[in-house]
């Protein structure tokens, strides 16, 4: 059974950077479309960013659209998140999730589809 580890997170100043990992083991992630989550204090968790199989297709939240990039190196078992330009209210604890429909759009909307969950790594931006 897949199993997925974030690491990467922790506390930086607004307008820093980021790299949020996400290894995988027990079974090759690249069979797998991998997606970004993060819960705010009171919030709903939401979809960040996602990313096919091939790494050749992927989805961003608005709010995330040119500072976040999400990556994938099969060799190593592991997606990334770098996260750049950071502000507060990217504070949260994100979460990978690994999936095996077809990939589309809905993966970024909707946490059915995945199969497989991280237990998550908090980000706190504050200066």
């Amino acid at each position: 059974q897949l199993q997925l580890v974030e690491s990467g997170g922790g506390l930086v100043q607004p307008g820093g950077s980021l790299r949020l990992s996400c290894a995988a083991s027990a079974s090759p992630l690249d069979i797998y479309v991998v997606g970004w989550f993060r819960q705010a204090p009171g919030k709903e968790r939401e979809g960040v960013a996602t990313i096919s199989r091939t790494g050749l297709s992927k989805h961003y939240v608005d709010s995330v659209k040119g500072r976040f990039t999400i990556s994938r190196d099969d060799a190593k078992n592991t997606v990334y998140l770098q996260m750049n330009s950071l502000k507060p209210e990217d504070t949260a604890v994100y979460y990978c999730a690994a999936g095996q429909g077809a990939y589309s759009g809905d993966f970024l909307r909707h946490e059915g589809l995945y199969d497989y969950w991280g237990q998550g790594t908090q980000v706190t931006v504050s200066s």
